[in-house]
């Protein structure tokens, strides 16, 4: 069975004029099979966007071969790649007075004759294609009047008009809202599952790619590149040792990543549900650490319902004040009262 994209040995980087290529990632073996929807994630700079473009055949690769669908990239003309490979790019929207049916058309020119007359295939591909990304109703609203969401499933939709079995985008989320980047991940996923399509997007939402991808591809800051499953590269402290930094640290059981506080001081927390997992949160926040052995602090807080009703009792040297919001608990341990606690502590 063929495999849509297949990396072996590659480099990628740039030919600089006079001097020595500047490679950003070295010996990178790979695999894209069909039905999968792959996220690609690194830190800024680690050559992400020339990963995507080198698999596309947009930019020679430095080193190694590239195979789609078990034909080498390099032996394909532009229009065999046009009709193996779709790529959706940061600034790939046309300039102009367009609609955004016109624009989802263009994705029928490698099927096209030289005329580039549509057929009625072409057009019940294209209303597939609109209707898939839910963009039915922007067909003939023009492209400078979208909104970024909207224009994202424009451009998702002509890569889908393509007709390819290969679909790469660079940051597709790049300027979207949560509610957009949730919603097109999710298409995008669904797409890659209900129509057997191979999709990778390289992302900076590490949350959304935990979330969605059947794989991620973790390109580190020394041009290595490791894949799996999200979960087992959670696990296995990769996706920590990607991400490194002197400002975070990765919570393998939170599933994200928490900022490096100066801890002011220690207490125990007492509680379930989610009043105790944002209560947690907020302390952690304003610079604590929680522990869970009341025996471990002199500072002591424990959640109460009373009638439906939340409270936080605040337990200090033997006294307990009564926080009816965790506003006003965490507005008292910010209080110059308690920093003079806190440091004696």
């Amino acid at each position: 069975m063929s495999v849509p994209l297949e990396a072996i040995g590659l480099s990628v980087g740039y030919e600089v004029k006079g001097q020595a290529a500047r490679h950003v990632a070295s010996d990178l073996s790979v695999q894209l099979k069909a039905g999968e929807f792959v996220c690609l994630l690194g830190p800024n700079g680690v050559g992400k966007s020339t990963l995507i473009r080198t698999l596309s055949g947009m930019q020679k690769p430095l080193a190694g071969r590239i195979r789609i669908s078990d034909t080498e990239i390099e032996q394909m003309s532009p229009k065999e790649k046009a009709r193996a490979v779709s790529v959706v790019l940061t600034d790939s929207l046309p300039q102009g007075m367009f609609d955004a049916y016109s624009v989802v058309a263009l994705g029928r020119h490698p099927h096209t004759s030289w005329t580039g007359s549509l057929g009625d295939k072409d057009r019940a591909r294209i209303e597939w294609a609109l209707k898939a990304v839910g963009a039915t109703e922007l067909a003939y609203r023009q492209v400078s009047e979208l909104s970024d969401g909207e224009r994202q499933k424009v451009v998702i939709a002509r890569a889908l008009t393509q007709e390819t079995n290969l679909i790469l985008l660079d940051e597709p989320t790049a300027f979207l809202d949560l509610p957009r980047r949730v919603e097109l991940m999710r298409t995008l996923r669904d797409l890659a599952r209900v129509e057997g399509l191979s999709i990778l997007l390289s992302t900076h939402d590490l949350d959304l790619a935990l979330r969605s991808a059947d794989k991620l591809w973790l390109l580190d800051g020394a041009g290595k590149l490791t894949t799996g499953m999200p979960e087992e590269l959670a696990l296995d402290g990769c996706i920590a040792s990607t991400f490194t930094s002197n400002e975070v640290d990765w919570d393998s059981e939170q599933g994200a990543f928490r900022m490096h506080n100066h801890t002011c001081a220690t207490v125990s927390l007492e509680g379930n549900g989610a009043a105790a997992v944002w209560t947690r949160r907020a302390l952690t926040r304003i610079g604590y650490e929680v522990v869970d052995n009341a025996d471990a602090s002199k500072l002591r807080i424990r959640i109460v319902e009373t009638d439906g009703d939340l409270n936080w009792d605040l337990e200090t040297n033997g006294e307990v004040s009564r926080k009816p919001t965790l506003q006003s608990l965490v507005r008292h341990l910010l209080g110059q009262e308690h920093i003079g606690l806190s440091e004696r502590l």
